[in-house]
């Protein structure tokens, strides 16, 4: 095949691909501001995913670019402006002191992740354990619970925080995940309900809205061609904090799957406005 067979095959291909449905203005906008900043954690704190592995222990996500993003990696995270070197200190820690890196080690907002943490642990349904991560955890196994606090961005002068925990739900030998993700109000997500649920992460899917007592609630209850989670939930409060919950059938690919998520699509809904999850 010489150069011009090979390009006329190519473009052939190409002409023969579907194409992805469109997005909305509003949501590849939301988009591509979650993945920019998760792009931001990932390349200050990997050098490669075996080595933050090996360093952390913590549960490695995959962004929408097909990247390791760590929910509670303990690395080192970017500078607002890629550069390595902050246009203003980062937010100041309990000891005075600008921290470090975007994430939060001690003070007030590490301590809301730790109460994430404990609330997904709390929800687990009967029938499902939460098991905890062996003293002497191989490098690289995936962690079972994490928590992070991480530093967004500064609106209006005012520092804007995320909560993210992950919790290895099993039953029996098979294990799958619940994940809880906070947004600080005064966020730039969508309000619409299916528009905020599909901002999560990027990921598109097929949402409906639940409603709970008087609010509406998105919940995507089938994922697009993004799989790594089954179904999440999304709420904004009027004060504006916004809740995600995920459910996934699977941890990884070292141990087999849940054969039915934790909770049905109205439970994941009702947790999204459940007053434990609304951190303030």
């Amino acid at each position: 095949m010489n150069g011009e067979e090979l390009r006329d095959a190519l473009r052939k291909e190409m002409a023969s691909t579907t194409p992805p449905p469109p997005l909305s203005t509003e949501a590849t906008l939301g988009a591509a501001r979650r993945a920019h900043v998760r792009r931001r954690a990932l390349w200050a704190s990997l050098g490669s995913a075996a080595v933050v592995l090996a360093v952390s222990g913590f549960a490695a996500v995959a962004t929408p670019d097909d990247h390791v993003y760590q929910p509670a990696g303990q690395g080192p995270l970017a500078s607002p402006d890629g550069s390595g070197d902050t246009k203003e200190p980062w937010p100041t820690g309990p000891d005075g002191q600008p921290q470090e890196d975007r994430t939060a080690r001690a003070g007030s907002q590490h301590d809301r992740g730790v109460q994430l943490l404990n609330e997904v642990v709390s929800v687990v349904p009967a029938g499902y354990t939460a098991p905890e991560d062996p003293a002497n955890q191989p490098a690289d196994q995936r962690t079972l619970r994490t928590h992070q606090a991480q530093f967004e961005e500064k609106v209006n002068g005012v520092d804007r925080w995320s909560y993210l925990s992950s919790v290895a739900v099993a039953q029996g030998d098979r294990v799958g995940r619940v994940i809880a993700e906070v947004h600080d109000a005064g966020n730039q997500l969508p309000t619409e309900p299916c528009a905020l649920a599909r901002d999560f992460w990027g990921m598109q899917g097929e949402c409906q809205v639940e409603t709970v007592g008087a609010v509406q609630v998105g919940v995507v209850v089938r994922p697009g061609d993004d799989d790594r989670l089954d179904q999440w939930s999304a709420y904004r409060h009027p004060d504006g904090v916004v809740v995600y919950l995920a459910q996934g059938a699977k941890l990884d690919d070292t141990r087999p799957g849940l054969k039915r998520l934790p909770f049905t699509v109205p439970q994941l809904a009702a947790l999204a406005v459940d007053e434990r999850f609304h951190l303030r």
